[in-house]
């Protein structure tokens, strides 16, 4: 009886382990996970704050050579900013499918990318 005792014990043990181990198992796994997502995330958004300058540059560039052709220099800004206006309705009228679409995929990509099966 004791043998059984002392097995039962033994295996209950185990079990608790190897739960413990399996719990720190699934926790490192969550920090990688989030810790990639956030550093994909991160990278991107430096890229995307060097894009906007260099894209603020280069339409204040396209505004005063539009100006030059127009004959003033606020025609010139006027129509970059017909073409803003353009972009924005364009981008409104397909934001599931240009925006959240592809940055839900993205994510949701990035947490089951290392799941095992």
């Amino acid at each position: 009886m004791k043998n059984n005792t002392a097995t039962i014990e033994n295996l209950l043990e185990k079990a608790a382990t190897y739960s413990k181990t399996s719990l720190e198992l699934i926790k490192s796994e969550a920090v990688y996970k989030l810790s990639d997502i956030v550093s994909n995330l991160a990278v991107k958004l430096a890229m995307t704050i060097v894009a906007v300058v260099v894209l603020l540059f280069m339409n204040i560039a396209l505004a005063l050579f539009l100006g030059d052709y127009l004959g003033a220099k606020y025609y010139g800004f006027l129509a970059v900013g017909f073409i803003y206006f353009f972009i924005a309705i364009l981008l409104y009228t397909f934001k599931e499918k240009w925006i959240k679409t592809p940055v839900s995929n993205f994510i949701i990509r990035k947490i089951i990318d290392k799941i095992s099966i």
